[in-house]
């Protein structure tokens, strides 16, 4: 499928946003990273917590909990900072985060340990909350392998990979990796996660406008899976190259 019009950074509608990992923006951090894509920038960071949640507590095992904020800047009206009372979007968000990343660990072997993963973004020109679990299933990598390294833990938790990817209809037209200029106009979005076995782990969608068709949502599904195999690999290649 090849884009009938000219996106506004000239990809066509089944390419990906440029990609890009940079390790260690924190360095007091387990691990971290900040994931680009297109102009969109998360800090995505990694801390080990000894303990559980009370409820979690006698268990033998940990627990994954994740934080998701818009930095002040990142928009272009300011965004205030959530303090005390987070909006209903930021709940959502930092919620799919966390499922999606529990999905890809076997948290036994962490023991009654707490992972908490924190994804501040830098800039935001839409699918914030995909590159978010994108970027921090990268940074949870690292953390486990130096965990493992360092002998806190006797293997790795980690038992699969998980990437996410915006999809819409725009114009009528299937686009994969929405920007801003598309994302606000789509009449139809879907955010979708998978993993490594092109698995879904969720799907948030919904119809801006009129509703779609079943063979519309297959098809959007399929453009997902295919920029997700790309971002895969992209996290593969980042972590062959991160420091330990």
């Amino acid at each position: 499928m090849s884009s009938t019009q000219p996106r506004r950074d000239g990809r066509g509608a089944m390419d990906l946003r440029s990609t890009r990992f940079d390790w260690d923006p924190m360095g007091f951090a387990l691990s971290s990273v900040t994931v680009h894509t297109g102009r969109t920038a998360v800090i995505c960071s990694v801390c080990l917590e000894e303990g559980v949640p009370k409820w979690r507590k006698g268990s033998g095992k940990g627990w994954l909990s994740a934080d998701y904020r818009l930095l002040p800047a990142s928009t272009p009206s300011r965004q205030p900072r959530e303090l005390i009372k987070l909006s209903g979007r930021t709940q959502e968000i930092q919620r799919l985060i966390g499922r999606s990343l529990r999905a890809c660990l076997d948290l036994e072997a962490l023991g009654e340990r707490t992972l908490q993963i924190d994804c501040d973004v830098l800039q935001a020109d839409a699918g914030t909350r995909t590159a978010s679990i994108t970027g921090a299933w990268a940074a949870l990598a690292l953390g486990l392998r130096r965990l493992e390294q360092r002998g806190v833990l006797e293997r790795s938790p980690l038992i699969g990979q998980v990437a996410a990817v915006s999809v819409g209809l725009v114009d009528g037209e299937a686009l994969l990796d929405l920007d801003y200029s598309e994302d606000s106009r789509a009449e139809v979005d879907l955010n979708v996660v998978m993993n490594q076995e092109q698995h879904l782990l969720e799907i948030q969608g919904t119809a801006e406008g009129a509703p779609f068709s079943r063979q519309q949502l297959s098809t959007l599904v399929d453009l997902a899976e295919a920029g997700i195999q790309r971002l895969l690999s992209a996290q593969s290649q980042a972590l062959a190259e991160a420091p330990n």
